[in-house]
């Protein structure tokens, strides 16, 4: 059987073509059951051809005449397929002898290529065709179609490459049409009737017999067909030859990629190719993927274009756009198997968005970035701006109008640049506000309405191509004059944070100006969309920014303002929101939604029918998201057992510590799964819960919520500090700050300047800015201002800094500062007034303001650089400014700045206190009683000057009320309150006192009974006394108290005050208690006198003070001594003494730790004369304390000495060097490898003189300075040195250095012998190739990985030498990882988290460093013992979080849990009791819940007492938490436990009111009331009926019935007025007791009507 001509080509066949399995090497192709179809149909194919179409297909192929016989026995030979037959024909005799000669030599017939090969030499007009004969037809391929071949051969046969080519695409494009015109014959065969198969079988016949009849011809055309078939079989075996040696594998393989298609990022609008070459036989088809779904170009026509030429396969996407961000993949496939490999393309778009309109406009109106210019994208644009805009001031409702002239060389006709204006940073839209016009030479932005939202950095960016310029100024709007002299100004930035049917939170940003006086809070205003009625949403100021505004109409729109309020009156409002719809953002999908009139803004909402239901289930994930002093905020997940109809909430509160939940929302049903909760009593703490309801009734209640408290969870922000100025321009300052700590929810910062002595402020900005420097504008040249700055987040402003340092406005020396105004902006150009150039511009380095403050702060310039990209990657990052923090100023000019720059702070900048807090009662007497309680933690700005006190008795639990206990301010932070009544409760509160005024009191302390206490603290210490008194310093000692209270004294603290102040001036030395009985102070301030006191404390508290010690002025005396320590040549160690003043009877006194020294066998004390001195006979570590020494008959002349571990050491050293000198080495010889590979052996003595010399030692050998050896000693250091260039192996051997200076000797020795030689010399050479390796990129700390307190994994690298077009590629396992975000290199560090780390993540991973000048990588091998080591290390860290095993008791049993941070299915739990691993049943259970662990016990009996361990097995550790669950511990959590079961059954089966009766029943007098209920309650419950709180009895009129324990009827017959009142259900049963109250409200039609007739109507509400 005879190959297909493509195969037969590359020599790929094997036994599977020459036996009955070709079909299942064919399975790709279609196989037909009929074979007698398939034979039909040949005949009928070869039938339909006429002569004359074989004559002009032979014609359109035949190049040559010497060619065209053998082309078109080529393609007859082709066309006739595959396998040898006898036929009588002897054409056909000739064919198959040419299939024969091919088979027998294994040859091909890729030669064969063209059909009819001699329908010109032969004289026959039509070659006789093939007959399938049925003894054949199970080796022949059915349906097989041949596949289109088009690769380039360069045969021998001397056809030329061109001529070939065509040859066989005629050849493939024939025999596929053929193939083609065969399978659509047989669809139509295989549907036709018997009748009509005969009709062509006999067609057939009558084909087959007419070729039979053309097989006689002349000799002479037999003779010239048989030499055309032996030079057929030559060029058979020429070819097969020569194709041979180019393919020597004669075997199918798989696809292989030669070439893998490769990522692309690109520009939007631009376009990409995507290349790969493909190997593989038969030859692979290629299917091209986005995101693993089929490219189908007919989809999208023009988007992308698929070609296939030579073995390079192309996918091309036309105009990207963010759509076409994908994986792409290049899918190949053949017989042998399929192959993939994958790209991706990133699309990233310019900076600024452009107008998509723009693109469908015509080429007239497209910008230069998105058309092709005359020259190209990289032609050379000048572009420059005339007539600019400066920093501009406005005022609120002005009009503004920025603009330049733009000035583009060269000029291009029809071609207009792109002008984008940006306001911080953002693109500037047209809106209402303002509005944007380019009249073809100059740009214009226009304000219709200033608003202060509009405040901020202008940038207009002028772009030709990949060419642009930009320029930027500042502009700051003024306030609007207020209406109401003293009114606050208007708040900003009005936004509705969250949105839907029931409310929707509004925020705002706290104006900079508050009229004079605080801000007390804001008023919010709604009107409907297309109404112009505002209303006012709350009655009373709220001061946190963000507010739940409520009572909205569902489907309605809305827009809102703000109005700030003092106490002068209401201010301007705001800038109107954007408008917003009151509809859920989850059902808006949901709803069915028609456009309503324009006018209305309105949505109408239609919901379907409800259909009959089941009452739902509870809401689930309840929680507090929001909870400040006016409002809370609850959301909540709708049930999932709701049915088909909608459902409304009731919300419910209950205070803690009380089980009695009460309805928020009665009268307005929730519909949104969130609620904003009002009227909450302030520090209180509350639960809530929620039910849900429908028509079938109200649901069961959710789980409770954690107790909230009711306040501020955000803090107001504290004031920024170190405020410094530096000059900027002649009219502008560059104010610089440090940011407060811990600070939240940051919204910026307000700046306000002041002309220095005026005490007027102004503020600088209207608009809160973020960073820690801002430029201030507007200000006199020549004029000195100080400046003061304060921080705004939500909660409110901060207190007001401390006044800056007052500076002159002037222009800097060097040009100013005006590049970095606004550094909080860090995606917008930098200055105010800044120009910035594109493509192919130097970036210009910059420096840090600090260097202007160089001259007063001595402080160093720290210079950073802005580097910019080129071409079109500069569109991202050429906006980017220098990000600098300014470093602190050094502490010594800081404080000397705050000493000349901290004026008293004015009135206005003081706030009163809060409430002081934590009032305990210090003391209790029969009468009276002594409160302390501790400062506010906000004292307002001022110090506290006094507090006030209020008591009130509670009798019964009652309070009385408050009266006053002082007048007078009390000064200290306890008071004694007289007048009391024995045994009487009382609560106190306390309130303090500034200079701004009386803060708020605190709430009322706990109660506390008046009655006799029994003295517990300790007495006055005694004989207090002070020495060594200095300048600045003074020893106090006194002696311990007589009374010591109940306990014994643990220690002492001690409190000063100067000599003239007042009692409240006093002030603790000690933090914590001192056991000593003395105390060293210090800080005192020279010439000042002090008092002093000491107090006792015991384990009952601080008793009363001593009595005072003092004044003594804080100086030193003239001629006043220190001790001195000496040791003398032969070591001895003694301190000395000398006193001038002694008088004939004084004496010296010597003592440690002010214990006068006795006979001692470590001391030796001696005097003389004025002189005296103490020996340490063996000083050693038990001398430690301070020796002081007194001179008696003196005023106080003492002097003491420490003596510590460090001076031990020292003296010893001392005394050691004094008997042998030695030369002091700082540090032994020791060898370095230097940068390039040099060596370096140094050595550092303490210090030299000018005569000490060295010598050099080498294997006991001196060696001197030489071309090996360089030597070099440095006598003001001490280093001593020696290089050598190279090591080589005869310099392994023993360095020695001999110091010698005067008589002291000294030497030091480094033995460089073996392994430890071979490793220097090793990382000699290393350190010459690391030298190498870092004149380029390169890692200067390899990659390594740590784990994060959230477990996560970070893989990080530092890296240095790096310029902006240095890359950095990440790979795991070879494949690279995309990572969103570029490194900037800012600091150095390169890092790569990898998120919930798994073993998935598990692998290599290698990183790469590379630019211009060479590359470095490094690889981290996380697999194995690395990967093993990895989650032992994350195992470890979720062990040591565990908290200590905590003992809870349920309704079932005991529970013993403990908590981590986070959990891991590696971290192995293991319980033992009693040292007995746990066994696990149904009553003992084990789990992890969330962060739980616990273990579980039910019904728990005492054989479950004892010691319970959790072990945490990390994979190397076990980390042990230990309970003991016995005694005490184990009978409270049983008793708790049957508590709770108790509870639980009682819970279950308590009589209850199921439901039936109304809150309020409102009936028409003479009407009859029938009221049902159900009540249950096991066992059954007594039930009783009561009106307006008194028993009521069943009679005729009320009739009462309760039938089968269930149901209770109430019924009255003919309602009266009378029966108007409070009516109650008590039902009761041995569990408890409910009450189900109701309101009967009887009316009388005549008297409603005579009431609406005699009452006016009621005006309406003014303004």
């Amino acid at each position: 059987m005879a190959l297909p001509f493509y195969q037969k080509l590359h020599e790929h066949y094997d036994l599977s073509y020459r036996n009955k399995d070709l079909r299942t090497t064919m399975s790709q192709y279609q196989q037909e059951k009929k074979r007698s179809a398939i034979y039909t149909q040949g005949s009928t194919a070869y039938s339909s051809r006429s002569s004359a179409a074989h004559r002009q297909e032979s014609q359109a192929f035949s190049q040559a005449s010497s060619a065209s016989a053998y082309q078109q026995q080529g393609s007859r030979a082709y066309s006739l397929g595959a396998t040898e037959h006898s036929l009588t024909s002897e054409v056909n005799r000739k064919a198959a002898s040419a299939y024969d000669y091919g088979n027998s030599r294994g040859l091909t017939d890729s030669s064969l290529l063209l059909e009819d090969y001699s329908s010109k030499l032969s004289p026959q007009t039509k070659r006789a065709r093939k007959s399938l004969l049925s003894g054949e037809e199970e080796n022949l391929p059915r349906d097989y179609m041949v596949p289109i071949f088009s690769g380039r051969q360069a045969h021998v046969s001397g056809v030329t490459d061109t001529e070939e080519e065509r040859i066989k695409e005629a050849a493939a494009y024939i025999a596929q049409r053929n193939l083609l015109a065969s399978e659509e014959q047989l669809a139509t065969s295989q549907q036709s009737t018997a009748s009509k198969r005969s009709v062509v079988s006999q067609q057939a016949t009558s084909e087959f017999q007419q070729e039979q009849t053309f097989e006689k011809k002349s000799r002479k055309a037999a003779i010239r067909e048989k030499a055309e078939q032996l030079a057929l079989r030559r060029t058979l075996e020429e070819t097969e030859a020569y194709h041979r040696k180019l393919n020597e594998d004669s075997l199918l393989h798989a696809p292989e990629f030669v070439i893998k298609p490769r990522s692309h990022t690109v520009w939007e609008k631009e376009s990409v190719k995507l290349h790969c070459s493909i190997a593989g036989w038969p030859e692979p088809r290629v299917t091209w993927y986005k995101n693993q779904v089929p490219i189908n170009v007919h989809a999208n026509p023009g988007k992308y274009i698929i070609e296939s030429r030579y073995g390079m396969h192309t996918l091309e996407i036309n105009a990207c756009d963010f759509e076409d961000t994908a994986q792409y993949r290049a899918s190949a496939m053949n017989t042998k198997g399929e192959l993939s490999a994958y790209a991706s393309v990133v699309v990233k778009r310019y900076k600024g968005e452009f107008d998509e309109t723009c693109f469908h406009a015509g080429a007239s109106t497209l910008p230069l970035s998105f058309a092709v210019t005359p020259h190209g994208y990289a032609s050379k644009f000048e572009i420059h701006f005339d007539d600019k805009f400066d920093v501009s001031f406005g005022r609120e409702g002005e009009t503004m109008s920025l603009g330049c002239r733009v000035v583009i060389t060269p000029e291009i006709k029809h071609f207009q640049p792109e002008i984008q204006w940006y306001r911080n940073g953002a693109p500037v839209s047209p809106s209402k506000w303002v509005q944007t016009h380019w009249s073809g030479e100059r740009a214009t932005l226009t304000f219709s309405h200033l608003n202060k939202e509009d405040e901020g950095l202008y940038t207009v960016r002028v772009r030709m191509g990949d060419y642009y310029e930009q320029y930027s100024a500042y502009v700051f709007v003024r306030d609007a004059d207020a209406e109401i002299k003293g009114a606050p100004a208007s708040p900003l930035d009005v936004l509705c944070l969250d949105a839907n049917k029931d409310y929707i939170i509004i925020s705002w940003k706290q104006p900079a100006v508050d009229g004079g006086s605080p801000i007390l809070g804001y008023f919010i205003d709604k009107c409907e969309v297309g109404t112009d009625t505002w209303s006012q949403c709350n009655d009373t100021p709220v001061k946190f920014a963000r507010f739940p505004v409520t009572g909205l109409i569902e489907g309605r729109s809305y827009i809102f303002r703000v109005r700030a309020v003092n106490k002068n009156g209401i201010g301007l409002p705001s800038r109107v929101s954007e408008p917003v719809a009151a509809l859920d953002p989850a059902e808006k999908a949901k709803l069915k939604t028609r456009p309503s009139a324009p006018w209305t803004g309105q949505i109408i909402v239609t919901e379907e029918e409800p259909t009959e239901g089941i009452i739902p289930g509870p809401p689930t994930d309840l929680c507090v998201t929001e909870a400040t002093q006016s409002y809370v905020v609850l959301s909540w997940k709708p049930p999932g057992q709701r049915g088909h109809e909608g459902i409304m909430y009731f919300v419910e509160k209950c205070e803690a510590d009380t089980h009695n939940w009460q309805r928020v929302n009665t009268e307005l049903p929730v519909k949104s799964p969130r609620f904003a909760l009002f009227d909450l009593a302030e520090g209180k703490s509350y639960s809530f819960r929620v039910r849900c309801s429908n028509s079938a009734g109200v649901g069961e209640p959710s789980e409770a919520t954690a107790v909230t408290v009711v306040g501020d969870k955000l803090d107001i922000p504290k004031a920024p500090r170190n405020i410094i100025p530096s000059r900027n321009t002649d009219t502008s300052v560059v104010v610089t700050w440090e940011e407060p700590r811990d600070v939240k929810e940051l919204v910026g910062y307000y700046i306000e300047s002041s002309v220095v002595g005026s005490g007027a402020w102004a503020p600088c900005n209207n608009n809160p800015v973020k960073g820690s420097r801002f430029t201030c504008h507007g200000l006199v040249t020549g004029q000195s201002y100080i400046f003061r700055v304060r921080a705004v987040n939500a909660a409110g402003l901060s207190d007001y800094s401390q006044d800056s340092e007052a500076i002159e406005v002037k222009a800097a020396i060097g040009g100013g500062v005006s590049q970095e105004v606004c550094p909080e902006l860090s995606d917008i150009p930098g200055g105010l007034t800044d120009f910035r150039r594109g493509m192919h511009e130097a970036s210009q380095s910059t420096s840090k303001k600090d260097a202007l403050l160089s001259s007063k702060l001595n402080k160093p310039t720290q210079p950073s650089s802005s580097p910019r990209q080129k071409g079109k990657s500069e569109v991202s990052t050429v906006s980017e400014p220098v990000q600098e923090e300014p470093a602190p100023p050094p502490q010594k000019a800081a404080s000397k700045v705050k000493s000349k720059s901290d004026p008293p702070k004015t009135k206005k900048d003081r706030a009163a206190p809060s409430p002081p807090y934590d009032i305990t009662c210090l003391e209790s007497f029969r009468d009276s009683m002594v409160l302390g309680w501790k400062q506010p933690d906000k004292i307002g700005g001022a110090d506290i000057t006094g507090y006030y006190v209020n008591y009130r008795e509670v009798i019964g639990g009652v309070p009385g009320k408050w009266r006053e206990a002082n007048i007078k301010a009390v000064s200290d932070q306890a008071y004694k309150i007289s007048s009391l009544k024995e045994n009487m409760v009382y609560q106190f509160q306390v309130a303090a006192m500034n200079m701004a005024g009386l803060g708020e009191f605190s709430a009322a302390s706990e109660s506390f009974t008046c009655e006799e206490w029994t003295i517990a603290v300790p007495g006055p210490p005694q004989n207090l006394k002070y020495s060594e008194v200095r300048k600045n310093s003074l020893v106090l000692q006194w002696k311990p108290p007589i009374h010591s209270g109940r306990t014994p004294v643990t220690g002492y603290f001690v409190d000063l005050k100067e000599a003239n102040a007042k009692d409240d001036k006093w002030r603790g030395l000690n933090k914590a208690a001192t056991k000593n009985k003395y105390l060293k102070v210090q800080g005192l301030k020279e010439g000042s006198s002090y008092v002093f006191r000491v107090r006792a404390v015991n384990q009952a508290g601080v008793g009363k003070p001593s009595e005072l010690a003092g004044p003594v002025v804080a100086q030193t005396l003239p001629g006043t001594k220190e001790i001195v320590v000496s040791v003398d040549d032969d070591g001895v160690i003694s301190l000395n003494f000398e006193c001038d003043q002694m008088s004939p009877n004084s004496e010296f006194t010597w003592s440690k730790d002010y214990v006068s020294i006795e006979d001692s066998a470590r001391l030796e004390a001696e005097s003389k004369g004025n002189k005296t001195k103490m020996t340490f006979k063996d000083l050693g570590m038990e001398d430690l304390g301070i020796y002081s020494c007194d001179v008696t008959g003196t005023d106080g002349i003492a002097a003491s000495y420490l003596i510590d571990e460090g001076e031990v050491k020292r003296l010893l050293a001392l005394s050691q060097e004094h008997k042998f000198p030695t030369v002091p080495v700082k540090s032994e010889l020791a060898v370095e490898i230097l940068e390039k590979g040099q060596v370096r052996f140094w050595m550092q003595a303490e210090k030299l003189s000018g005569n000490a010399k060295v010598n050099y030692i080498f294997n006991e050998k001196e060696i001197f300075e030489g071309p090996k050896y360089k030597m070099h000693i440095d006598r003001n250091t001490g280093i001593i040195e020696m290089f050598m260039e190279k090591l080589q192996d005869e310099d392994e051997g023993t360095y020695t250095f001999q110091l010698q200076d005067g008589k002291a000797t000294g030497h030091s020795t480094l033995v460089l012998i073996g392994d430890v030689y071979k490793k220097l010399q090793k990382e000699a050479e290393f350190q010459r190739q690391e030298w190498i390796r870092k004149q380029g990129p390169h890692f200067a700390e390899y990659l390594s990985w740590e784990v994060t307190g959230e477990c996560n994994v970070l893989l990080k690298c530092k890296v240095a030498n790096i310029k902006k077009e240095t890359h950095i590629v990440w790979y795991k396992d070879e494949r690279e990882i995309s990572v969103d975000e570029k490194h900037d290199f800012k600091d150095g560090i390169c890092t790569l988290l990898i998120t919930e780390f798994s073993k998935k993540d598990a692998g290599f991973y290698e990183v790469i460093l590379k630019d211009d000048r060479g590359k470095d990588k490094s690889r981290l091998k996380l697999v194995d013992e690395a990967f093993k080591e990895l989650m032992t290390e994350v195992c470890k860290r979720i062990a040591l979080s565990a908290t200590d095993l905590k003992i809870q008791s349920t309704a079932e049993g005991i529970r013993l849990y403990s908590f981590v941070t986070y959990y891991l299915d590696d971290l192995k739990i293991n319980w033992s009791h009693n040292g007995t691993a746990m066994k696990y049943t149904d009553r003992v259970k084990s789990g992890v819940t969330g962060e739980q662990i616990w273990l579980q016990i039910n019904e728990p009996t005492p054989n479950d007492k004892g010691k319970y361990v959790m072990e945490l097995f990390d994979g190397k550790t076990g980390h042990q938490k230990t309970v003991d669950l016995s005694g005490q511990a184990y009978d409270e959590a049983f008793a708790e436990f049957q508590r709770l079961k108790q509870a639980a059954i009682a819970e279950k089966n308590r009589a209850r009111v199921l439901g039936g009766l109304p809150d309020v029943v409102t009936i028409q007098e003479g009407k009859a009331l029938n009221l049902t209920c159900n009540v249950w309650g096991d066992p059954a419950p007594e039930i009783s009926w009561m009106k307006n709180e008194k028993a009521l009895a069943s009679d005729d009129h009320c009739n009462l019935k309760f039938e089968g324990g269930k149901t209770a009827f109430f019924t009255i017959t003919g309602v009266s007025s009378s029966d108007s009142g409070k009516y109650g259900l008590v039902v009761k049963n041995k569990y408890g007791t409910e009450i189900s109250d109701f309101t009967i409200s009887v009316f009388i039609p005549e008297e409603e009507a005579r009431k609406g007739v005699s009452e006016p109507p009621k005006g309406k509400k003014s303004k």
